[in-house]
């Protein structure tokens, strides 16, 4: 048999079965209970009136002396059933092989069948009851015991055990039919009306299948009630894990959306970044096929070919260095002098631009980090091409850094600070991101040879070492600070 199918179904169903076979087990004890107890009482009475059959007239019978035989002995009439209640039957096997059998009914005494007779004989005269069919008269539960003058057997019908046992048995039945009618009307509101804020939830997880989650910007904010997530409860349990699911899916839908969104920028960027030298080297070539014979002006269009060529070149190469990074790439990992290095950024930082002020704030020691050196070289330089390039001459630059082995698992902090004019406010929040630069236009010429990827590749390069960096901008002081673990993990 297939069960049902809904939750509300099954647990009724499981109920009402339950107080089925508890009323069952309970029935079938009680009838087998009270089958014994009566049995045991009327064993109980079966023995008195045998007691009282096999002392009539005895000397041990002073109430009522025996009444004299008939002449010829032939004892026809066993009084004793006289003294007997309704129902009980008497049946005396005297030795010289005379059987008399009689029963006791509301009008008369009834003698016993010859079949009667011969089922009783065969009970054993020892005193233990034992039930037995007799033909015309019914079941009955009879003992007897050996006397002198002959065996007797005496019984009481079981007809009354048998009533009073149907008669419980049908109490049962119908009492156990209301059970089982009441636990199914009753369980069936009480389960659905348990099983309410289980609908709920499933309510708000049907409303969220609904919703289109398969891009752009989705709204994820069907949520459980509050009072459906109290965790002492298992529906509250379940309302609160679907509540967390559903706040990682909208924190995961928004970060797919905001990186759809960096990639269409980033795509739009890096196509109008490379547009500028692709014009210019297309512009030149043309103006070199219409030329040829000028060899200044050819020479002139070959080396701007080549400077805007260099400049592509570049922009290509940080954007494949920042997709490795992103891909999770791993460095190289080796130990990395940073006095070293720091030392040999800012010497070619003043060759570079000796209208700077460039000082080092270095330890005596020197202070190592395992990380990739030609990176963490990158990093430095574009910090320091940063300042060289946004702030005026004579702009005060110092580089330092400072060990990480002071307390166990301080990281090793590199700070590079300007006392020039500071990030505008509107920039500052975002000077890490793609392509962002200073002038909101987005123009080549207010910075030239920057395509506003040196601070996001700091970035990347830094967390791919498992390190942090930060921008501390006002008007007069900018500082870059660079955490970096002693292991590079």
């Amino acid at each position: 048999m297939k069960l049902p199918a809904s939750l509300t179904s099954r647990l009724v169903l499981t109920t009402v079965l339950l107080v089925a076979v508890i009323s069952l087990l309970v029935g079938v004890t009680t009838t087998l209970a009270m089958r014994a107890y009566l049995t045991n009482q009327l064993d109980t009475e079966v023995t008195a009136a045998l007691h009282r059959d096999s002392h009539f007239g005895d000397d041990r019978d002073h109430d009522r002396p025996a009444p004299p035989l008939a002449p010829d002995g032939d004892r026809d009439d066993i009084r004793p059933i006289a003294r007997q209640g309704v129902g009980t039957l008497t049946a005396v096997y005297m030795p010289d092989g005379r059987t008399v059998g009689q029963v006791l009914t509301t009008e008369d005494e009834k003698r016993l069948s010859s079949e009667a007779l011969a089922a009783l004989q065969a009970v054993p005269a020892d005193g233990s009851v034992h039930t037995v069919d007799l033909p015309g008269v019914g079941s009955y539960r009879v003992t007897g015991v050996q006397t002198p003058g002959g065996t007797v057997v005496t019984g009481l019908p079981t007809r009354e055990v048998d009533n009073l046992i149907s008669s419980l048995i049908w109490w049962e039945l119908l009492l156990a039919l209301a059970g089982v009618l009441t636990a199914a009307a009753v369980g069936s509101i009480l389960v659905r009306r348990q099983l309410a804020p289980l609908r709920e939830v499933a309510a708000t997880a049907h409303e969220v299948s609904g919703l289109p989650l398969s891009g752009g910007e989705v709204d994820v904010s069907p949520r459980v009630p509050e009072r459906l997530t109290d965790e002492a409860t298992e529906v509250g349990q379940v309302g609160a894990a679907l509540n967390t699911l559903l706040t990682h899916v909208e924190t995961s839908l928004e970060a797919r959306h905001e990186s759809e969104q960096q990639v269409r920028q980033f795509v739009a960027d890096a196509s109008h970044e490379l547009r500028t030298p692709l014009a210019t080297i297309l512009g030149y070539a043309e103006l070199s096929r219409r030329t040829p014979e000028d060899a200044a002006a050819l020479l002139g269009a070959l080396e701007k070919v080549e400077s805007e060529a260099g400049r592509m070149s570049s922009l290509v190469d940080d954007l494949l260095l920042l997709a490795r990074l992103d891909a999770g790439r791993p460095l190289e990992r080796r130990p990395v002098d940073l006095t070293r290095l720091l030392l040999e950024a800012v010497s070619d930082a003043r060759v570079l631009d000796p209208g700077h002020h460039w000082r080092l704030d270095l330890p005596d020691e020197a202070v190592e980090v395992t990380g990739d050196e030609a990176r963490l070289h990158q990093v430095v330089t574009n910090l320091l091409g940063n300042a060289r390039r946004h702030t005026p001459p004579g702009t005060t630059v110092t580089v330092g850094v400072r060990p990480g082995d002071r307390h166990p698992g301080q990281p090793v902090r590199i700070t590079i600070h300007d006392d020039g004019p500071g990030f505008p406010p509107e920039l500052a929040g975002h000077a890490f991101e793609r392509f962002t630069r200073g002038d909101s236009a987005r123009t080549r010429d207010a910075h030239p040879g920057g395509a506003g990827l040196g601070l996001s590749l700091v970035q990347a390069i830094v967390t791919a070492h498992g390190g942090a960096v930060r921008l501390d901008s006002r008007p007069g002081s900018t500082t870059f600070v660079i955490d970096l673990p002693l292991t590079g993990d």
